[in-house]
């Protein structure tokens, strides 16, 4: 996806499902999910160890099915490895778009998403990006 059309999903997006969040400051989804809520964004944490808690005054969810309320953005902390389920679940709740941090790359799963109408992006940072397009 180029850099126009991420401009474009960024900001017309509102909600975002943060796949993996961390309650541990350290760790890059914590931080991502920081960053983004800061941007004004409505950050809803997916984890399932972590449920029942809260992440930065969210609270946790186990699994996308979980959350009521639409997603414009799945944003994607899991192995590659994972991604196809997550985008199955992400399909079903038809979020408008999965986005696959840095360092994740599965594209069979991109195109399924694709093909179920979702905008993908992939190998790339919420936060890096966001900064460097609407900073």
């Amino acid at each position: 996806m180029n850099d126009e059309k991420i401009t474009q999903l960024l900001s017309d997006s509102k909600t975002i499902a943060l796949i993996g969040a961390s309650p541990k400051e350290a760790r890059p989804s914590y931080q991502v999910m920081a960053y983004l809520q800061n941007a004004g964004y409505r950050v809803l944490p997916v984890n399932p160890g972590q449920e029942g808690k809260q992440i930065l005054g969210e609270n946790v969810y186990a699994r996308l099915s979980d959350i009521e309320i639409p997603i414009d953005i799945v944003d994607i902390f899991r192995r590659a490895e994972f991604v196809g389920d997550i985008i199955d679940e992400a399909i079903k709740i038809k979020a408008g778009a999965v986005w696959m941090q840095l360092g994740i790359i599965n594209q069979e799963a991109a195109t399924t998403a694709l093909d179920e109408g979702l905008k993908v992006v992939m190998n790339r940072c919420t936060k890096i990006e966001h900064a460097r397009l609407l900073g």
